[in-house]
């Protein structure tokens, strides 16, 4: 049997009203998400490192805390998982990778300091794709997590924040953190069935994360819904929780071009019925271009490559490392070895203009609206084929990736509920900078579409 998720129903808000009403406590909210991973997570292998006696302290000084009076706020005793990519005192920090990056890591940073603040119980470090290079969630290096929906199949999770995605769909936490270059939160997001949100560039500190792209890494989260996600943005921002905005008078651009390229035939009905329910609402949705966005990527690559070559230790330092590493992220990462800083420079350049442009194809709307991955979560074993693989792995992160180049913050909304056996996500982009409107924007959405029902666990006894 499967020990109950004590957030399933509630959310962290209902949590929140429990937890001082006295109806619970952090200490066995903790001991219950333990629970849960123990029972599942042999299977689901969300998890690369699980602190428990840790997180059962925490959890009592939570408790302690609050029967002193000492209310921290919303996200007090709340268990969080934190993806291995970011330093947590007392905990190793492995970037998905068999090769020691710890000083490129280095000790806790900014960010899990605010969890912590907050009163967040860090239940332990879930796994991701090695130095967070890879939107398929397939990790060679340290295993690739189930994806929960579906017993039967291993199915893709999506990446690179993985773990982060798995762990959050199958109630193994009460939210957790994941970090996107190119899209590694909404992809997870997508294709496990959950909220994800990806914060503009620097709007929380990416001190004590391995650094993919000191450029384009941004942290963000994966929960429930949109609801827990405007909970736990405010309180790490200390602001007033964004409430929904008014779904009548929204306007939502629709890309014409590059987005709806390559998209399953459930995918776009899911998204199709999705636009439609939400423009019945009021909601104004109008066809625009963006020519920009289908050469994106390789810019975007080179960027990346160049820029994981020159932490690992430029061409010497990637060469010497190369042996131990992923073969299919080290092909990725090859690219960067040789790039001129002539070359870089343009890259730069390139993207500064492009974050010029993106605001004014966002002039008069308040946000784009598109499928966030163009399929569903595919078997694993399909991407033993080569050329099949390719394919795949060529429009994993094309609708994704854009938001990061042009400087946005977006998430992904789950629809599968709508005609689809298997998760889809709708993303949401809105400009850089308006994260708590994009969130009361995901929360009128949220409300139009409805939310679906988690998955069927019974399959990973």
């Amino acid at each position: 049997m499967i020990p109950p998720d004590p957030l399933e129903g509630i959310g962290i808000a209902g949590f929140a009203h429990a937890l001082r009403a006295g109806r619970t406590s952090a200490e066995a909210n903790a001991d219950a998400y333990l629970r849960r991973i123990d029972a599942l997570d042999d299977r689901l292998g969300a998890f690369e490192t699980v602190a428990a006696d840790t997180a059962l302290g925490a959890a009592r000084a939570v408790d302690r805390l609050l029967g002193c009076g000492i209310d921290l706020g919303p996200l007090m005793g709340v268990p969080v998982a934190v993806k291995d990519i970011v330093a947590v005192d007392g905990l190793p920090t492995r970037a998905g990778s068999n090769v020691d990056v710890s000083d490129l890591i280095g000790a806790e940073g900014g960010f899990v300091r605010m969890l912590k603040r907050a009163g967040c119980v860090i239940l332990g470090k879930t796994k991701t794709v090695e130095f967070a290079m890879g939107g398929t969630g397939i990790g060679y290096s340290r295993g690739t997590p189930w994806n929960p929906c579906d017993a039967l199949i291993h199915r893709i999770p999506g990446g690179s924040s993985s773990g982060s995605g798995v762990a959050t769909a199958a109630g193994l936490c009460g939210f957790a953190v994941g970090s996107d270059t190119g899209g590694s939160v909404r992809t997870p997001a997508a294709h496990c069935g959950v909220f994800g949100l990806k914060t503009t560039k620097d709007l929380w500190p990416t001190d004590g994360v391995f650094p993919l792209s000191r450029t384009f890494d941004t942290l963000g989260l994966l929960t429930r819904s949109a609801a827990d996600a405007a909970v736990a943005f405010a309180a790490l921002q200390g602001e007033a929780e964004p409430q929904p905005a008014m779904v009548r008078g929204l306007r939502l651009g629709r890309p014409a071009n590059h987005f709806f390229d390559h998209v399953d035939g459930e995918v776009a009905a899911c998204i199709r019925r999705a636009m439609n329910a939400i423009a019945r609402a009021g909601a104004d949705i109008v066809e625009i271009e963006i020519p920009e966005a289908a050469r994106v990527w390789p810019e975007l690559h080179a960027f990346i490559a160049t820029e994981l070559v020159a932490e690992l230790g430029g061409r010497y330092g990637f060469e010497a490392k190369r042996a131990m590493m992923d073969p299919d992220v080290a092909a990725r990462t090859e690219p960067g070895r040789d790039v001129p800083a002539d070359a870089y420079v343009r890259l730069r350049k390139r993207h500064h203009v492009l974050r010029r442009i993106a605001d004014k194809r966002m002039a008069g709307l308040d946000g784009w609206i598109a499928p966030t991955v163009p399929y569903s979560p595919r078997p694993v074993a399909d991407f033993d084929d080569a050329a099949l693989a390719d394919r795949l792995v060529s429009v994993t992160s094309a609708n994704t990736r854009i938001g990061n180049f042009f400087g946005l913050c977006a998430v992904s909304i789950p629809v599968h509920h709508l005609g689809s056996r298997l998760p889809v996500g709708l993303q949401i982009l809105c400009p850089g900078g308006a994260d708590a409107r994009l969130l009361a924007i995901a929360r009128a959405l949220e409300a139009v579409i409805g939310t679906p029902p988690g998955p069927d666990l019974t399959g990973f006894l």
